[in-house]
């Protein structure tokens, strides 16, 4: 399933300044029946939002209106636990591109780098910079550069490069899942299965 292709990014984003935040929190298991991703957003983080009476709860930072935009800032660790593929399902789906943290579990980091969440990696140093950002001024404005591997406070020009593995970063600029890149090459397969001998 093709998704949005990511280039360069500029959005204000929501903090969640909370270490360890697991795949359970992320998204409940109890929501995890249907098989396609849509919906998954309704219940990001479902029982941090909401009281048991389904009413908000209005100091987390999902229903705080201050706070908005496409990137997630979370705290160190971000992703543990299961390695449920939903979690990062619900992270797109709410409208999330980015995830920012300065230490991702793996299979959540390619979970979201399969359907087109950039999971950018800091150091702790500069995760601090940028929750004392948003902080001081909600409206801060970040610019993450998928080309250049960058990430910036565009109010102080602050910035950092971050990795990504190669492969995942040409899908992710072609808005290519694992599939779509294999159609795209599907003539070149084709020409060296022509061309090897078996």
């Amino acid at each position: 399933m093709a998704y949005d292709k990511f280039n360069i990014l500029t959005s204000t984003a929501v903090p969640l300044p909370i270490e360890n935040v697991d795949t359970d929190q992320i998204i409940p298991a109890r929501f995890l029946k249907a098989t396609e991703r849509k919906g998954f957003g309704d219940n990001l983080f479902r029982d941090w939002r909401y009281h048991t009476d389904n009413t908000p709860k209005e100091h987390f930072v999902l229903n705080n209106p201050i706070y908005s935009g496409k990137i997630l800032v979370g705290g160190k660790n971000f992703g543990s636990g299961s390695s449920r593929e939903h979690a990062a399902w619900a992270v797109y789906d709410y409208g999330f591109r980015c995830v920012v943290s300065s230490f991702f579990a793996d299979i959540f980091r390619n979970n979201c780098l399969n359907i087109g969440v950039l999971p950018v990696q800091v150091s702790p140093e500069f995760l601090d910079k940028i929750f004392k950002a948003i902080e001081s001024d909600p409206k801060t404005q970040i610019e993450v550069n998928l080309p250049e591997q960058t990430i910036t406070l565009l109010a102080t020009g602050a910035s950092e490069s971050f990795h990504i593995n190669g492969y995942k970063k040409e899908n992710m600029l072609n808005g290519f899942d694992d599939i779509d890149y294999l159609l795209n090459i599907k003539e070149d397969i084709k020409e060296f299965a022509k061309n090897t001998p078996l």
